[in-house]
């Protein structure tokens, strides 16, 4: 029964739904028969922490609307999975994997969430993560949470989902819905679609609010969708783009537009791009693949300079880390703050007393180093916070991507996302790896990755990434070269890598 679902898109969805051949429902049903079947049981890939209890009765309204009234729009009965750190105000949990914020639900939506919801998209479930966003320690695991244990690799089962949106990229990739809804600080989009041969974008910091989403670092965090498709990403985050009251980025975002329209197939031919060459080098196949791309997008009209890499790079690490932990203190008390007492937990300082009380349940493979550290910083306003956010944004910013994108006069800079899934370690932690999301995520720019081809079996996604609010641009280009390409595969669930 469940088959029909597998690599749908939101178009044969609607499709679907206009010849009365699926409904709502029949999805929900379907999504809910692969979850229990492959995510629970056979392959235990642990990408889903919680399905939402009233769905059905979700779903049966949307049904009986669509016959009455016709379609809110095109997400209207689809089925969607949101990440386990943004708030649902409803019977589920909100818990970004940890244990602390497991007594009770949030009390309201968040405002994407409110978003999703009037385009009548059925909230399905939360998504698995690697706890408290990979913000708790130093050595921890991509993927683990203690509420929702190790989510594994649909490809490969014993290699890594990438964090933190993990059950968001395997949940997509291995059609347990058609469309996710990640979160990304540094990596945390961009990193589990690449590994899980999916698209992820991560947009302009202020395109989507945060509010409502369990937070690390305010000039940093946003929402963003994942999808088997650029199409299905466009769709998702049209409706996810928008101007929330409590959320001041957002006064300056692009909210209105509908990013379908800037789908190009010939969207490679005049465009101009960028080689960030330093972020090669890691893995001889990797590179290889993805200069065999390169040349496929100028073969189809694409102007390519290279290299064009940052000046900055590697420059703002240290920065960065710093600013993070100054926020990351200050955003989750807010946050904690407004869940008032349906949580037992207040702050940071109780969310590591916690962790310290519940040490077996909660810290079994790695401790809580970054929020000790963070617990030691200040206010906002000390000179130490204020000159690391300056750095950070001079450094990724105005000597980073603005750089190239002012000195070589391209659309976007391009590069490997990142290696190959690594091997999940309970002992040693997530190995030290290249990855080019950093720049993007420091600077608050747009960031897309697309499947690109496979190594040994395991997914590798190129990026693409540009200045702020460049997300027209992106996507136009990323279409172009998804579909020059058609490179993704559905996963095989293997124990190990043949």
């Amino acid at each position: 029964m469940s088959s029909f679902v597998q690599e749908i898109t939101i178009g044969e969805i609607q499709e679907g739904l206009a010849s009365s051949q699926i409904t709502a429902r029949s999805l929900v049903a379907a999504y809910l028969e692969r979850i229990e079947s492959m995510d629970w049981n056979n392959f235990g890939l642990r990408s889903v922490i919680e399905t939402n209890p009233d769905v059905f009765t979700i779903a049966h309204e949307l049904d009986r609307e669509y016959r009455q009234n016709g379609p809110r729009g095109v997400l209207h009965g689809v089925p969607i999975l949101v990440k386990d750190n943004i708030d649902t105000g409803d019977r589920m949990l909100t818990t970004a994997g940890s244990l602390a914020l497991a007594d009770s639900p949030a009390p309201k939506d968040a405002f994407l969430v409110e978003r999703l919801r009037a385009a009548g998209v059925v909230i399905l479930g939360k998504t698995n993560m690697s706890e408290w966003a990979n913000f708790r320690s130093t050595h921890s695991i991509s993927g683990w949470s203690a509420r929702g244990g190790q989510c594994c690799n649909p490809y490969v089962l014993n290699r890594n989902p990438g964090g933190s949106s993990s059950g968001s990229g395997v949940a997509v990739a291995s059609s347990l819905c058609v469309v996710s809804v990640g979160t990304e600080t540094d990596g945390s989009i961009i990193s589990p679609a690449a590994v899980n041969g999916i698209v992820g974008l991560k947009p302009t910091v202020g395109l989507i609010s945060r509010s409502g989403v369990i937070p690390i670092a305010h000039s940093q965090d946003t929402a963003g969708p994942m999808g088997r498709t650029v199409r299905d990403v466009a769709i998702l985050l049209t409706v996810l783009a928008g101007v929330a009251s409590n959320d001041p980025a957002t006064k300056k975002n692009i909210h209105s537009l509908d990013f379908t329209k800037f789908l190009d197939p010939e969207g490679l031919s005049g465009a101009r791009l960028g080689v960030a060459r330093k972020f090669f080098g890691s893995n001889a196949e990797v590179d290889r693949l993805i200069n065999q791309n390169i040349s496929i997008m100028h073969d189809y009209g694409a102007e390519i300079v290279d290299p064009a890499d940052l000046p900055s790079h590697g420059r703002f690490d240290d920065s960065e880390a710093e600013v993070l932990s100054y926020e990351f203190k200050s955003d989750l008390n807010e946050y904690l703050k407004g869940r008032g007492d349906s949580v037992g937990v207040h702050s940071l300082a109780e969310v590591i007393s916690f962790n310290e009380e519940w040490k077996d349940e909660e810290m079994p493979y790695f401790e809580q180093e970054r929020m000790v550290e963070a617990q030691k910083k200040g206010p906002l306003t000390e000179r130490a916070y204020l000159d690391a956010l300056a750095k950070s944004r001079r450094l990724s910013r105005d000597k980073g991507i603005d750089a190239v994108v002012k000195k070589h006069h391209v659309d976007a800079i391009v590069a490997p996302t990142r290696g190959p899934a690594f091997l999940t370690d309970l002992v040693n932690g997530d190995p030290k790896s290249i990855s080019c999301a950093r720049p993007a995520a420091v600077a608050g720019y747009p960031h897309i990755t697309v499947p690109a081809g496979y190594v040994r079996g395991l997914p590798v996604g190129i990026s693409f990434f540009g200045p702020a609010w460049s997300e027209p641009t992106l996507l136009k280009i990323a279409y172009a070269f998804e579909q020059a390409t058609m490179a993704r595969r559905s996963p095989r669930f293997l124990p190990i890598t043949s």
